[in-house]
């Protein structure tokens, strides 16, 4: 297949920007620039991108100038825009118009982005669609009376974006709480350190990391959906700061063999197309067994932190993207089905923390053609594998010392 030749620039320097670059280099056997917040172990060292940093890139009108630079240094390509969190995204959408025309990017509605990203907006939008939700209480930091709940339940922000750039001891990315002393500590703590918004406290589904699933999807520039996986999470991230990641899925496998997977993939895509939406978006669910249902605990705007497993399926993501925005193809639908496993932790941490015992078999016996989002055979640099292997170290303290437990 022949592209039109075209540069990218994604904006970030994380794991997600880390296996998007990984995904242009195994493509097009070329490097990918990043501009990033701040230098991060996933992008260091690396020989397959090249990657700068600007610590007011979350200043809008800061952003627009770099991107428009770099815009301008190569005036005559087209320029692949690939984006690794909401709040680029929504910088972005915001302002189409004050972008250079050589930018090329999914052209987000500014209103449906907004529904997605903001948690509040997302369950009060979406609450009568095709899709199901845990019951799901919002509530005012500053006006509210704390409804009535029974315990345990999550808590986590409603405007994301926000609470991303607030920093406070004790910051988690999602709260399992078990009692209303604690509930009130933990809204104490979030509404001293800045934090405006309102906060979701939502029913907990039970179940281990092993009832949690993923499904990637990209939506075209025609508003279809031309992918889409469904992957079984068997460990997720037990960190302060990661829990809610996948850390082990398999893709095309489920040990819950009544769990209504395909009905639930229609469920997707139907939802998808209906929103006006374009780009790559993750949904995040959980299985219910009560209900032997599917719940969608949120959803996305962007690649997911784990999504590098459908390049691997045959969705190289920035390729799908280059088809879809920079040769204007029509493309089919992938439905991917095929068994694949990702793993960002080592065997050992598997073997250990793994409840399921039939997700642990099956991941163990996959284990030889696992991937692995950080470690690419292409990148060489000697000081990348060293940082990748402490990294790997490092998750026997966060799981031993584990905040997160099912």
């Amino acid at each position: 297949m022949i592209f039109v030749d075209f540069k990218i620039l994604i904006l970030g320097s994380d794991a997600n920007a880390y296996y998007m670059a990984r995904c242009y280099y195994e493509a097009f056997k070329k490097k990918a620039h990043l501009i990033g917040k701040e230098r991060l172990a996933f992008t260091k060292f690396s020989n397959i991108l090249t990657v700068e940093y600007n610590s007011n890139l979350w200043c809008e009108e800061e952003f627009i100038k770099v991107v428009n630079n770099y815009a301008k240094s190569f005036i005559n390509n087209l320029i692949l825009l690939v984006s690794t969190n909401e709040t680029y995204s929504k910088i972005i959408a915001k302002n189409k118009d004050k972008l250079l025309s050589n930018l090329i990017y999914p052209k987000q509605n500014i209103f449906v982005l907004e529904t997605l990203v903001n948690k509040e907006l997302f369950y009060k939008t979406y609450q009568n669609n095709c899709l199901n939700f845990p019951q799901t209480y919002f509530y005012d930091l500053n006006n509210d009376l704390l409804p009535i709940i029974d315990f345990p339940i999550i808590l986590k922000p409603a405007d994301v974006i926000n609470y991303n750039h607030l920093n406070f001891e004790g910051k988690n990315k999602i709260y399992k709480i078990n009692s209303l002393e604690e509930l009130k500590n933990v809204i104490k703590r979030i509404k001293d350190a800045g934090y405006k918004g309102k906060i979701i406290l939502q029913e907990y589904i039970l179940g281990d990391d092993s009832y949690l699933y993923d499904s990637v999807v990209y939506v075209d520039r025609h508003h279809q959906v031309k992918v889409i996986s469904f992957a079984q999470i068997g460990l997720q991230e037990h960190s302060l700061s990661m829990v809610g990641n996948a850390a082990t899925l398999i893709n095309g496998y489920s040990t819950f063999k009544e769990a209504p997977i395909k009905e639930m993939k229609s469920k997707i895509i139907k939802f998808m197309e209906s929103i006006d939406y374009m780009g790559f978006a993750e949904i995040d669910m959980k299985y219910d067994d009560k209900s032997k249902s599917f719940k969608v605990l949120e959803i996305n705007a962007r690649q997911g932190r784990s999504s590098y497993y459908i390049s691997k399926l045959g969705a190289n993501l920035i390729e799908i993207m280059a088809k879809d925005l920079i040769n204007k193809e029509e493309i089919a639908l992938l439905d991917l089905n095929n068994e694949v496993l990702l793993s960002f932790v080592p065997k050992y941490i598997v073997k250990k923390y793994v409840k399921n015992d039939d997700f642990k078999k099956k991941a163990l016996s996959m284990w030889k053609k696992r991937i692995s989002p950080m470690e690419c055979n292409l990148d060489t640099n000697f000081k990348r594998f060293l940082l990748m292997k402490k990294r790997l170290w490092h998750y026997r303290k966060d799981y031993k010392n584990a905040y997160w437990t099912s």
